[in-house]
């Protein structure tokens, strides 16, 4: 830790003491772990990569800081997919941070850049029709109000495979609003009744969308110059039984990001687990070695 600098000065007391509880947990912030103090196998297995792995890590990430798309507009939302975590900019000042909940390694959330334009509030959740053939029809084979059970109804046209939606409120899988930056890989912002996901270190449960930690808290910020849209309203539009869709006066900025080491606000440098295996990837075409 001293090595590291989380640990200012190497002590030689047995005593697990406040200046070294100190030290783990600024290790353990740096490295994305559950920042308890307690020294656990999770913590050892960071403390344990080798340093030559660290500065592979960075120059990967290095990398991919030169293909970031130039961007001219202060205002604009980050999300760091293995830091799990949203930024929200203002005038190029950060304004907040916000837990979120990734894909997993299986449906991982992409990469890219869009422009979020429309809040909807109650929102219905049209189930995407491959998750309609692995896990709804098999679930209403098992059981033929399953349908009923999870709030949910056909619509639309009839086909091979079913237009299903699941109706708004509490139980909607989307939560009680979600926000949309139009693009060609279905990949949103939403709220999501599953709140306890989010006290986890490690947060990629999703099918590729992006689960927000304090949705309601996002949408008071996209609606801020609208003194129409008060509080009172937004927790109103958020409990209709029919969707609500609000267009923003301005498109704002999004960018999906991919990075496991950088330096935050604070200058401190973080590493981050590589849950896709991307930087796996790049090292093979960086590296001969």
């Amino acid at each position: 830790l001293v090595l590291f600098g989380d640990l200012a000065h190497n002590d030689s007391t047995p005593l697990f003491d406040t200046t070294l509880l100190r030290a783990v947990k600024s290790f353990q912030r740096r490295m994305g772990l559950s920042v308890d103090g307690i020294i656990g196998n999770k913590m050892l297995e960071e403390l344990n990569v080798p340093l030559k792995q660290r500065a592979r890590q960075i120059s990967i990430n290095i990398e991919r800081v030169r293909w970031m798309p130039a961007e001219k507009d202060t205002n604009y939302i980050l999300v760091n997919i293995p830091e799990y975590k949203m930024h929200v900019f203002d005038s190029g000042h950060l304004q907040f941070d916000m837990n979120v909940i990734v894909g997993t390694s299986a449906n991982s959330t992409v990469i890219f850049t869009g422009k979020l334009k429309y809040i909807v509030f109650s929102p219905y959740w049209n189930v995407p029709e491959s998750i309609v053939k692995k896990e709804i029809l098999p679930a209403i084979q098992k059981n033929p109000d399953y349908l009923v059970k999870n709030h949910m109804e056909i619509y639309g046209k009839p086909g091979p495979v079913p237009n299903i939606r699941q109706k708004p409120g509490g139980a909607n899988s989307l939560g009680l609003v979600k926000f949309l930056f139009p693009n060609n890989y279905n990949i949103y912002f939403h709220d999501t009744p599953n709140r306890e996901l989010f006290t986890q270190s490690s947060r990629s449960f999703s099918h590729g969308c992006i689960r927000l930690g304090e949705p309601k808290k996002f949408a008071q910020y996209l609606l801020r110059s609208d003194t129409s849209w008060t509080e009172m309203k937004i927790d109103s539009a958020m409990h209709q039984p029919k969707e609500k869709w609000v267009t923003l006066s301005k498109g704002i900025p999004v960018f999906i990001t991919y990075f496991t080491a950088w330096v935050d606000k604070n200058g401190q440098l973080n590493f981050r687990k590589d849950i896709y295996g991307h930087d796996e990837k790049m090292a093979a075409k960086l590296f001969t070695n």
